[in-house]
C-alpha cells in the first residue's frame, strides 16, 4: 500500500480541547481555535468564517508556532450566538482555495451543514465525559430467590432460566423469565469487575409486556421487579460502588393498559382525553401499534404532569440519595411530532430543564436511528444513541459476508463495505452536531432492539475484538449490551434478549472468557487513557481492511489501528507523529518503528492502541 495514502499532509481541526480553547463558552466569551496545517500541504493563509446573526464573516488567523511538520495557526471567536457555526477557508493547495469543515478538506464550496460548531448551552455532568455504560433488560440479566414468590402476572407465561427466547410470535413480548432489580444487585461484582461505570436499565415500569414500553403507570415500579424499594435498594448499592444508574422511558407513549388512558377512553370529557390524539373511538399510536398510544403535548396539563410536576415520572425518580442519575428517552425522535405539529425541540428542553432542577448533575439520552442533525444541537438531549453515526457504519464493516442482519427495519440487506466508506460515514455524522453532543452520545454495536455483535460477524469471533476496539476507543460514551461481554448470540432484537447464563461452563457459545477478558482489556485501556476518553479524532489512514486513526489531548495522544483482516504492512512517516518513539501498548501490540517510519500491520483480526506524551 502505498504511504501516499494517509492522511497526516492534510490540515487538520476538531472540536476538542486540543484545538479549541473553552469547550463549553458563555455567550460574549471569546474562544480561540487552532487549526493544524502540515508543510506538505503549503498553506500560505487561513481566516475563520462564522456567520453571527446569520451574516458571514472571516477573520484572519495568526501562526501561534511551527514544528518540524506542522504550522499552527490560531484564531479568536466571539460566541455571539447560542450556537457558533465556523469553518476554514484556506489560502493553499492546486487551486488556492480550500475549505476545511467537519467532513474535512474540499477545493470547492459546500453547504454549512458539516460546519464545525461551538454551543453556549449549560455543559452536560462532568461524570459523563468518562461514562461507559452497560445496558441490562431487566426480565434478562438475573433472577433473585425472591422472584420464586411473586405472583406471575395474567399477561405473562412463566419459563425458566434456561428455557430459548421466542424471538418471534405471540410469545415474544409475554414470556417472563423473572429477572428482577435484586438480581442486578447481586451481580454487581461482575460490572463492577468488567469496568463500566453507569448501569442504564431499560424499563422498569409496570406494562404488559417483558419489556415494559407500554407503560400502565409511571407512578411505580413494577412489582414484578421488586417494586419501588428494590430500586431504591438497587441505586443505593450502584452508588456505593461509584457508579450511576440511568432510567428509560418514552415521552412518546403509554400503553394502553396505562391510568391516563383508560381514563380517558372511559370519559371524553376528563383531562386526560386531551393527553392523546383521539378521533371519536379511534386514537393515534406509535407505528399503528394500537397497543402504545402517542401522546399529544399541544396538552399542556400532560406536559406538566410529565415535566414540571414533582411527583411526575421526569422529577420524581430523580429525586433524593437514591434518585436515578438520568434518563435515557424512548422514541426521543418522535415524541411531540404527530401531521403538523412538532414540539419535540421544546420537549427535550422542557424535560433538560425539569431534570436540571431536581438534579443539575443528571444525563438525558435520547433515542434516535436516522439523522439526528435537527434534534441534537445541545440545547436539549445531552446526546442521542449514535445508530447512524456509528452502529451502522460499523456493521457494515464487519457482518458477515453470508449473514443479513436486521436493522431496524431497514427493508434491505445492511451492505458489507470497505474501511474508506465507513471512514467517511463516521465523519458525515458526526459533523452535522456540535462536538459536545457526539461525545455524549452513546456508541454502541449494538442493543436489546438489533442483532447482537457476535452473531453479526459470523464465525470469526476476532471481529468481535475489532468491533469492541472501535466501540472503545472513538469519541463518544460507549455503550455494551449486557451479555455482548461474553459474547451472547442472538440474530435479531427479540432473540438476543437472553438470559443472562451466569450458571453456563465459561466457554463457547454460552460465556465466551476469551471475547469477555478482551472486553476488560479495551475498557481498562480508556479508562486509563485520557486521549481516548478526551482525545480529538484525526484520521490517519482507510483501506478496504484497516482503520487508523488519532485520538489527540493536550497531555496524550494515542493511535489506533483496528484490522477487520490480516494486511500488508502501513508504513506512516515517523516524524508526523512526534513522540511516538517513547509510546507504550495501551492495548495490542506496539506499533514498530524502522527508520524513519512506523510501521502497522496485521496478520489477522487485530486491535492495537499506541499512546505516548503529546509534544508541546
Amino acid at each position: 500500500m502505498s504511504p501516499a495514502a494517509h492522511l497526516l499532509n492534510t490540515p487538520h481541526h476538531d472540536g476538542s480541547s486540543r484545538y479549541v480553547s473553552e469547550l463549553h463558552p458563555r455567550l460574549g466569551e471569546t474562544v480561540d481555535l487552532l487549526v493544524r496545517v502540515p508543510h506538505a500541504a503549503d498553506v500560505g493563509s487561513i481566516h475563520v468564517r462564522t456567520t453571527p446573526d446569520a451574516e458571514p464573516k472571516f477573520t484572519a488567523a495568526r501562526i501561534d508556532r511551527s514544528t518540524a511538520t506542522d504550522t499552527w495557526w490560531r484564531v479568536p471567536v466571539l460566541i455571539h450566538n447560542p450556537v457558533t457555526n465556523y469553518r476554514f477557508l484556506l489560502q493553499g493547495g492546486p487551486l488556492g482555495y480550500q475549505w476545511l469543515n467537519g467532513t474535512g478538506l474540499h477545493d470547492r464550496d459546500v453547504p454549512d451543514a458539516a460546519d464545525f460548531r461551538l454551543t453556549a448551552y449549560d455543559a452536560p455532568p462532568a461524570w459523563s465525559d468518562e461514562a461507559i455504560v452497560y445496558q441490562i433488560f431487566p426480565d434478562r440479566f438475573a433472577r433473585s430467590a425472591a422472584a420464586d414468590a411473586r405472583e406471575t402476572p395474567d399477561w405473562a407465561v412463566a419459563v425458566a432460566w434456561d428455557e430459548p427466547v421466542t424471538g418471534r410470535g405471540p410469545l415474544t413480548g409475554r414470556q417472563l423469565y423473572g429477572g428482577d432489580l435484586a438480581g442486578i444487585a447481586e451481580h454487581l461484582d461482575h460490572i463492577a469487575d468488567l469496568g463500566v461505570n453507569v448501569v442504564y436499565l431499560t424499563p422498569v415500569f409496570p406494562g404488559r409486556s417483558n419489556h415494559r414500553y407500554d407503560a400502565s403507570t409511571f407512578d411505580a415500579v413494577d412489582p414484578v421487579l421488586g417494586g419501588d424499594e428494590a430500586l431504591a435498594d438497587l441505586v443505593e448499592a450502584i452508588h456505593a460502588r461509584g457508579l450511576r444508574i440511568l432510567g428509560d422511558f418514552t415521552t412518546n407513549h403509554t400503553g394502553v393498559g396505562h391510568d391516563w388512558f383508560v381514563r380517558a377512553q372511559a370519559d371524553p370529557e376528563s383531562e386526560e382525553r386531551g393527553y392523546y390524539f383521539f378521533d371519536g373511538q379511534e386514537y393515534a399510536a406509535w407505528l399503528g401499534v394500537k397497543s402504545l398510544p402517542k401522546l399529544n403535548y399541544d396538552s399542556e396539563a400532560l406536559a406538566h404532569r410529565v415535566f414540571d410536576d414533582p411527583d411526575g415520572v421526569v422529577k420524581k425518580w430523580l429525586a433524593g440519595p437514591n434518585g436515578l442519575d438520568g434518563w435515557r428517552v424512548d422514541v426521543a425522535n418522535m415524541t411531540g411530532r404527530h401531521g403538523v405539529q412538532d414540539r419535540n425541540a421544546e420537549i427535550a428542553r422542557r424535560m433538560r430543564a425539569a431534570m436540571a432542577q431536581v438534579d443539575p448533575d443528571s444525563l438525558v439520552i435520547g433515542e434516535h436511528c436516522h439523522d439526528f442533525s435537527l434534534d441534537a444541537m445541545g440545547d436539549g438531549w445531552h446526546g442521542v444513541m449514535n445508530y447512524a453515526g456509528f452502529t451502522r457504519p460499523l456493521w457494515t464493516w464487519l457482518r458477515h459476508p453470508g449473514h443479513a442482519p436486521d436493522f431496524l427495519g431497514l427493508p434491505v440487506i445492511v451492505p458489507r463495505l470497505g474501511g474508506r466508506a465507513v471512514m467517511e460515514t463516521m465523519r458525515e455524522f458526526a459533523a452535522i452536531i456540535p462536538w459536545s453532543t457526539l461525545t455524549h452520545s452513546f456508541n454502541l454495536v449494538g442493543s436489546h432492539d438489533t442483532t447482537r455483535v457476535r452473531s453479526l460477524v459470523g464465525d470469526d469471533a476476532g471481529q468481535v475484538d475489532v468491533a469492541a476496539g472501535l466501540l472503545l476507543t472513538m469519541p463518544g460514551i460507549p455503550m455494551i449490551t449486557y451479555g455482548d461481554e461474553i459474547g451472547m448470540l442472538g440474530e435479531f432484537g427479540e432473540d438476543g434478549r437472553r438470559p443472562m447464563p451466569w450458571d453456563a461452563p465459561r466457554e463457547a457459545p454460552l460465556w465466551d472468557e476469551r471475547i469477555h477478558d478482551v472486553y476488560r482489556g479495551l475498557i481498562a485501556a480508556r479508562t486509563e487513557s485520557v486521549a481516548l476518553r478526551a482525545g480529538g479524532l484525526r484520521w490517519v489512514y482507510a483501506d478496504d481492511d484497516v482503520l487508523i486513526y488519532l485520538r489527540e489531548h493536550p497531555e496524550q495522544t494515542a493511535l489506533v489501528h483496528l484490522a477487520r483482516l490480516g494486511h500488508d504492512p502501513i508504513r506512516l512517516p515517523l516524524a508526523a507523529l512526534a513522540g511516538i518513539e517513547g509510546g507504550s501498548a495501551a492495548y495490542g501490540s506496539l506499533v514498530r518503528i524502522e527508520g524513519d517510519e512506523v510501521v502497522l500491520a496485521a496478520s489477522g483480526p487485530e486491535v492495537g492502541v499506541t499512546t505516548w506524551t503529546s509534544p508541546a
